[in-house]
């Protein structure tokens, strides 16, 4: 770890309870998380197959799990799960198919495949823009763990109404399909760890630690998925700046960052306040920016 500065080696060698390491663009975060996977599989003596990093992108993940096999090579980095939190919740959803009510090869409906369904249920396959709304509203149920019932009881307008009444007989339909969709690949993991203790203890001896880059693009499942999985062992470092949360418009909470602290209590928060990728003159720019941020 000689290439890292103090505050990076302070968040690589945190493993006492849970971590938040604030982290700016061109801090070296992603050093920070590759780094310490290497140094609890090799100083820590965690197994690689308890390991699981998270973050938002294929190629984030990529990029993650390429630097973190040329630190830990061989055996030591057998089992390692770099992903994204959908192929997490993919994963979790194979393994566990029959707690779930799924048949082997289940199918997964894209956003084309879900609003040809829409459709079809409201015998509108033209109604584009009415398409469009209901499942853009179904999406935003499902991120943030609203079942059909609750759905209904809040519409606030008819849009909506119709939206949460479409919303239970997709998602009947879904299954006669032995399908889910994207959404559910969250929603489904996080509800079964919540309402089944036995469930959500055999993952969490899975995973003895968790590591999630972007912490601020979270969604409300995202976050409830993470907190589940940690439980109170409390092994969990997540990296996040909510100077740079761009996703709010599909339900992404850059406040998960505030949320962090109340669910966990004995929150450490480091600062990576280096920047290795930009000019001072760019820095000075981007700060005055960021400045008016609420």
């Amino acid at each position: 770890m000689t290439d890292l500065n103090p505050r990076q080696r302070e968040a690589v060698r945190h493993i006492s309870g849970p971590l938040l390491v604030l982290a700016g663009a061109g801090s070296g975060k992603t050093s920070v998380i590759t780094q310490k996977i290497a140094y609890l599989i090799q100083e820590c003596g965690i197994p690689a197959s308890k390991i699981v990093a998270v973050t938002f992108t294929n190629k984030a993940s990529r990029e993650m799990k390429e630097r973190a096999g040329k630190l830990v090579q061989g055996k030591e980095a057998r089992g390692l799960t770099v992903s994204t939190f959908h192929n997490l919740g993919l994963n979790i959803l194979r393994r566990e198919m029959e707690f779930f009510g799924l048949k082997s090869g289940f199918s997964i409906f894209d956003a084309e495949d879900s609003k040809g369904l829409i459709g079809e249920l409201l015998h509108q396959e033209n109604a584009s823009d009415k398409i469009d709304l209901i499942r853009n509203l179904i999406s935003s149920f499902k991120n943030e763990l609203v079942s059909p019932a609750e759905a209904v009881s809040r519409a606030e307008n008819d849009a909506e109404l119709l939206a949460a009444k479409v919303y239970e007989v997709y998602n009947r339909h879904l299954r006669a399909y032995n399908a889910v969709d994207f959404d559910d690949l969250i929603l489904l993991p996080t509800t079964g760890f919540r309402d089944n203790k036995e469930l959500r203890e055999k993952w969490q001896n899975r995973v003895h630690y968790l590591l999630v880059d972007e912490y601020q693009d979270t969604n409300s499942a995202q976050y409830l998925l993470v907190k589940l999985l940690v439980g109170s062992r409390g092994a969990l470092t997540a990296v996040g700046d909510d100077d740079q949360s761009i996703y709010a418009w599909r339900g992404a909470r850059p406040e998960n960052l505030v949320e962090l602290t109340k669910d966990f209590p004995s929150l450490t928060v480091v600062k990576l306040e280096q920047n290795y990728r930009s000019t001072g003159r760019i820095l000075k720019a981007a700060n005055a920016v960021i400045a008016n941020n609420p």
